[in-house]
């Protein structure tokens, strides 16, 4: 299985509302996509700023690729997303994972 990351930063003052366009809009496109075994938000704040954590779990990186398209490193952003990032991270992290 492969876990992809991706980390965003907000004002505080915009992390609810953003966090429910997460629930109700970025995480169920991610678990609509064959092989996405599931999805998940993290939300942590640091003073003024929130910042948000998506993790995804995934059968292989081709089924990353139907989801992200190439190259999969690169960020996928929402059209929302500009009203509520402090910037754009150009990259996410796949990591390799295994279950008991």
């Amino acid at each position: 299985m492969i876990l992809r990351t991706w980390h965003g930063r907000t004002p505080s003052s915009k992390a609810d509302a953003y966090l429910e366009l997460m629930r109700t809009s970025a995480l169920p496109a991610y678990r609509v996509v064959d092989g996405c075994l599931g999805a998940w938000v993290t939300r942590w704040f640091e003073g003024e700023v929130a910042h948000f954590e998506t993790i995804s779990l995934w059968t292989d990186m081709a089924a990353i690729e139907g989801f992200a398209g190439k190259p999969v490193e690169t960020a996928k952003y929402d059209d929302f997303d500009r009203d509520y990032l402090l910037e754009f991270e150009p990259v996410v992290k796949h990591v390799e994972c295994w279950d008991a």
